[in-house]
């Protein structure tokens, strides 16, 4: 048979269609798609499985089909988002459809390609989750730990601007390359060591983030006083991270993709578990094998006519795609995909503004070698225990506790940490307090009779500690009782002042 040279979709990983080809027996029209992706990963090896058991269980349901979809896999070397970035930019002007179930960069949804389908959630809409975390504990600063590339980078605008939005301050942000050794993870970890702020956020791919994690418990970041909180490009992963890594996250928060339980799903996951017992099936895959089922339907909707599309190479990379001409298949095609609804194994299946919308994230808590689902966030009532749970009732809550389940905080505290607190090597506060015979009951200096050190005490002083300790971080201080050179009583605050400025106090 004559084969015709065609390009219909792209998925990212990507799939892009490379050629199209008739059967020989079943006169069935083959639609070959090249699969970009990270080959020889987990993640890779979870999604690739999930598009072959997507592809069998459509076609032997519909075996009245005239499309029939073939995959053809290409390596992506480590980068996916820079592949689906190079790829959007090429095919711009091609006018080829581009369906990705693994690029979550808000930075590739900048570059506003019509073509371009997110079979996926965008890092960004989960920043609205960890904001309400970060309100709920009253916490003013977070230090912001990522990987330093595309990933990384492109959830801090949309990060920055939710936590901007409830005044909390981001006095540090922590870029780690993704091949830092371990002397370097040490050093940058030491550094933020010695500052005040105890809340992190952790937005990195999950096989640097075991490295990191395993550090930050050996260099004490991990103990009580402490606040971690992942990202889902963590917390959707959790179960590839190795034993160390996980067991060095005791305490940890995670921000993960919720996907709700139904039958069919749970009929997918036997299936799974009994194929592959060694691989744990996570959201990636499911939308894998969604992303297909979508493209397979809308190849079927749109027919075979059109698709003819010339300098077309099976053995070509990404960066070859200039060569290649206009598709007159990819208005069609994008029109029909965007009108693709179904229930899918991740849920309801529905491109808005080319891109998928979640509407719950789940709030994790890791413990030992697992999570604990601690409640959810969902857009229009906020963080809760449980979904069910009635939007007038929320409106009533007053504690943390009545928001989430119990934690288990880093150091296997019970107790929230405030946030904040003077490192060991950081200067405590010194509170001049002046010594004077009159209106003691509001500041007075006695000496102990036991201990011969002196007391500060009075209405004052009191109010001052009260203060302090309701504050949602800690405040380390050291009163000086402050008298003339000649011992007598301070005689007026001016001297007080001036001692602050010389430094004597």
């Amino acid at each position: 048979m004559k084969r015709n040279k065609s390009l219909l979709v792209f998925f990212i990983s990507i799939i892009i269609l490379v050629e199209l080809s008739r059967g020989q027996n079943d006169r069935k029209t083959e639609v070959n798609v090249g699969v970009v992706t990270d080959v020889g990963t987990v993640l890779s090896d979870i999604e690739m499985r999930c598009i072959s058991l997507s592809l069998a269980d459509f076609y032997s349901s519909r075996p009245q089909f005239q499309t029939r979809l073939i995959p053809n896999i290409a390596d992506s070397r480590n980068d996916v988002v820079g592949a689906a970035a190079a790829a959007l930019k090429l095919i711009k002007n091609k006018q080829v459809p581009i369906v990705s179930y693994s690029a979550t960069s808000p930075s590739l949804t900048s570059l506003r390609s019509p073509y371009f389908f997110r079979a996926t959630y965008e890092d960004s809409f989960q920043v609205n989750a960890i904001s309400s975390i970060i309100k709920l504990f009253g916490w003013r600063e977070v230090v912001i730990v990522y990987v330093d590339n595309t990933f990384g980078e492109g959830i801090m605008p949309h990060l920055t601007d939710a936590l901007q939005e409830i005044n909390v301050r981001i006095p540090y942000r922590s870029v780690i390359s993704l091949n830092a050794t371990d002397h370097e993870i040490s050093l940058e970890l030491s550094k933020m060591m010695t500052m005040p702020t105890r809340v992190f956020i952790v937005h990195m791919s999950t096989s640097l983030a075991s490295r990191i994690f395993t550090k930050i418990n050996e260099i004490g970041l991990m103990k009580a006083g402490y606040v971690w909180i992942l990202t889902n490009g963590i917390a959707d992963q959790l179960s590839s991270i190795n034993e160390t890594g996980i067991e060095a996250m005791l305490g940890v928060l995670g921000v993960k993709t919720y996907v709700r339980k139904f039958k069919e799903l749970e009929k997918f996951r036997a299936r799974w578990r009994k194929m592959f017992p060694e691989m744990e099936l996570n959201a990636f895959g499911l939308w894998a094998y969604d992303a297909v089922t979508a493209l397979a339907i809308a190849s079927e909707e749109a027919g075979t006519n059109n698709m003819t599309f010339s300098n077309v190479d099976l053995g070509r990379n990404v960066s070859e795609l200039e060569a290649l001409g206009l598709s007159q298949y990819g208005p069609k095609l994008i029109q029909i995909l965007s009108q693709v609804q179904f229930k899918g194994l991740a849920g309801d299946f529905r491109f808005f503004k080319g891109q998928l919308q979640p509407s719950v994230f789940e709030i994790v808590n890791v413990i030992g070698t697992k999570e604990r689902s601690i409640g959810f966030w969902t857009e229009e009532i906020g963080l809760v225990k449980k979904l069910d749970q009635e939007q007038q009732s929320v409106g009533a809550l007053s504690t943390w506790k009545d928001h989430l389940k119990h934690i288990i905080w880093p150091g296997e505290a019970n107790s929230v940490p405030k946030g904040w607190e003077i490192p060991t090597n950081g200067k405590r506060l010194r509170i001049g307090v002046p010594k004077r015979t009159g209106y003691t009951d509001l500041v007075g200096v006695r000496k102990d009779p036991i201990t011969n050190s002196q007391v500060v005490e009075g209405f004052c002083i009191a109010f001052f500690k009260a203060v302090t300790e309701a504050m949602p971080y800690d405040v380390s201080y050291d009163f000086f009782p402050f008298e003339k050179s000649d011992g007598t009583p301070a005689g007026d605050h001016n001297d007080l002042v001036y001692q602050v400025y010389l430094g004597g106090l």
